[in-house]
């Protein structure tokens, strides 16, 4: 029985054919559709078709190349590349009418005007759908694609990404509601007294504006991060209306949502305003049995290096230095994803792992939590996280695609449903509807 008036949020985490790195090669997939759109099409439908909230599409300014200098591993074992998920979600919005769409911009590499444009623009043509995930980027890679030897030290990514969406709210709320008249009689198109100029100059921006596209039909877009640091929690607290996080076990899990929800009173916002979800890997199975078997066929189908590939790249760090057969060494701290870093660690030293080994686990669950079991199970399991506050829902990063996705809204997502923890049917229109964000004022 439901045990309280709480309902879960749902989001579909797409990579490519899975997030499992022995996805690729598991029966149940398209991977020679991956430049298709009529492949996300499909996959953007069941996700509509099972009322998820969103969809997302992370992002990677670089092919992987950290491990040994050299992008063979990533090319050689995993599908490495990634398509634009900005234009992604703008194709997507044309071909769904409900579901939220959100995509990763870097503050690190990109200009605020652009990405203040762009996500207002697909707003517009969604009907109020849209949601950016800020990220800093993390490794070396990507700052060689855009004109830097190295990437930004960790305390730099933030500083630079504070002012950075700061100067695109700014930008979104140059426009007030109202300010397009478009009255052909009086011949009056717009009032310039609802459009300003932001005149923002700080340390790294300098930025007039205003933005040249109207107010968004949610205020602003959503915003959503992913930075479990101790400086990305507070960025979150400030910023964040939605928080995707790595959290492998319950205990974790629970110190992180208290603890996000105790620093937004500091940024005068109220406890449950941020909506915090875990990325889970549900590998599904009619009976618990089958889940196993699954789980291990797609194990014996990951090659460690690529673990270490996605690892290095993770880490900022080559791996290939170091033996394959021993344990994971000390590292400094990096300029890499910290917290990802930590979890590793820590995992490493606890099953005193080896690298090889390592990059194998890693391959199969990007340092997520890996759910093996029945519907019955898996909806077991999210009821107690969610009565736990341990979250508000959870990311799904299906092992392999379209198969497992298929299978969590066939199977899983009835379950859920029975249990009235979550809807049958959408009740909004906007992204802010599904989540129960209030729309934004302009900030004058």
């Amino acid at each position: 029985m439901k045990k309280s008036d709480k309902t879960l949020h749902l989001g579909a985490f797409l990579y490519a054919v899975g997030h499992h790195a022995g996805g690729w090669r598991y029966p149940d997939n398209e991977i020679s559709s991956l430049l298709d759109l009529e492949y996300y099409k499909k996959v953007a439908g069941i996700a509509e078709k099972g009322k998820f909230d969103l969809i997302f599409f992370a992002d990677r300014l670089a092919i992987p190349d950290r491990f040994g200098n050299n992008f063979n591993n990533s090319i050689r074992y995993f599908a490495s590349f990634r398509l634009d998920p900005v234009a992604l979600i703008t194709a997507l919005s044309a071909v769904t009418s409900r579901i939220g769409l959100v995509a990763t911009a870097s503050t690190s590499y990109n200009e605020p005007f652009a990405v203040a444009r762009a996500y207002a623009t697909i707003d517009h043509l969604s009907k109020g759908r849209a949601a950016w995930n800020v990220v800093t980027s993390t490794n070396d890679g990507e700052a060689r694609n855009f004109g830097r030897d190295a990437h930004f030290d960790h305390a730099t990514r933030y500083e630079r990404a504070q002012e950075f969406i700061e100067v695109v709210t700014k930008l979104w709320d140059s426009w007030e509601d109202g300010a397009l008249v478009i009255n052909r009689e009086e011949g009056v198109y717009g009032n310039p007294e609802k459009v300003r100029y932001v005149n923002h100059k700080g340390e790294f921006f300098q930025v007039k504006g205003p933005l040249n596209v109207p107010r968004a039909p949610q205020g602003r877009p959503v915003l959503v991060q992913a930075g479990s640091s101790e400086r990305g929690r507070d960025f979150a607290a400030r910023w964040a209306e939605v928080i995707f996080t790595a959290q492998p076990a319950l205990e974790g899990a629970r110190e992180f949502y208290k603890d996000i929800n105790g620093r937004l009173a500091k940024f005068n916002r109220e406890p449950g305003s941020v909506k915090i979800m875990p990325g889970v890997m549900p590998i599904i199975g009619e009976t618990e049995a089958e889940a196993k078997r699954k789980e291990e066929l797609l194990r014996e189908l990951v090659h460690p290096l690529a673990g270490l590939s996605l690892l290095s790249d993770s880490m900022n760090q080559d791996l290939s230095q170091f033996d394959l057969d021993k344990p994971l060494p000390e590292l400094d701290t990096m300029r890499g994803n910290q917290s990802r870093q930590k979890i590793v660690a820590q995992l490493a030293k606890e099953e005193g792992l080896t690298l090889a080994q390592l990059g194998k686990r890693f391959g199969a669950s990007r340092s997520h939590r890996v759910l093996v079991g029945t519907p019955a199970q898996i909806a077991d399991n999210f009821e107690e996280w969610l009565e736990k506050e341990a979250c508000d829902g959870f990311n799904i990063m299906c092992p392999y695609l379209p198969g497992g996705l298929n299978e969590f809204v066939e199977l899983v997502v009835p379950e859920l449903q029975r249990r009235g923890i979550f809807r049958k049917e959408y009740t909004g229109v906007t992204l802010r509807d599904h989540f129960g964000l209030e729309r934004p004022n302009p900030v004058v």
